[in-house]
Formats: C-alpha cells, sequence, structure tokens
C-alpha cells in the first residue's frame, strides 16, 4: 500500500533573502525568496493594515500604490513565514496583526532565522 507524502514547508535565512522551500504532495519540490528590503517594507504594511485585516491581494495594491516595487511572489512569503511565525493570524480569509509590532516582531523572526537556521 503506497504512502501518502505530506506537504511540508520550511524557511531559511540565505544571501539576505527570506526562502520558503516547499515539498508539495504531489508534484516536484520548489522554493521562492524574498529580498530583506522587500520583506521589511511588507512587514511595515502588515503592521499598518493588520487591525483591519488584508489579503495577499490587498496587501500587495497597497505597497504598489506606495510607489514601492514588490511582487507577488514576495508577499506571499513573507505573509507564509509572519503567519507560521505567530506574527499573523487569519480569519475568514483575511490576515490580522496577532501581535501589537508587527514589524519588530517580524524582523525579530527574520534575524533569529538567520542566526539559528
Amino acid at each position: 500500500m503506497p504512502t501518502t507524502r505530506e506537504r511540508t514547508e520550511i524557511f531559511a535565512v540565505e544571501d539576505g533573502h527570506l526562502v520558503r522551500k516547499v515539498v508539495p504532495r504531489l508534484g516536484e519540490p520548489y522554493e521562492h525568496r524574498c529580498p530583506q528590503e522587500a520583506f521589511e517594507q511588507i512587514a511595515h504594511a502588515a503592521e499598518e493594515l493588520g487591525a483591519q485585516g488584508f489579503t495577499l491581494d490587498s496587501l500587495l495594491e497597497y505597497e504598489r500604490s506606495a510607489g514601492r516595487d514588490v511582487t507577488f511572489t514576495n508577499v506571499a512569503v513573507v505573509l507564509a513565514f509572519l503567519r507560521e511565525r505567530g506574527v499573523l493570524d487569519v480569519r475568514h480569509r483575511r490576515n490580522y496583526a496577532a501581535t501589537e509590532s508587527v514589524h519588530l516582531d517580524a524582523m525579530t523572526e527574520y534575524h533569529a532565522l538567520a542566526e539559528n537556521g
């Protein structure tokens, strides 16, 4: 009887980028990167929008309307990391701040991961 593979997701900091490595249940493993500068910008935006709640698309639109050059993938990587670390909470498909200082907590988690792997 074949075993079913579980989806796994891990994060790392490599060469100044947050890296999201995923092994899906089916298909080939993949990884996506977000540079530290974009990570910090997205963390600031998540803090600004966190009380009212936001989606990936609304955060991306907010960033682009402010003239920041971030990609859909950058936002997706950061949101997945912040949810995994308990900095953001998801309710009814919207992300909300789970801490009082999303940006500070996001940067703490980023640097802790960079230091400790």
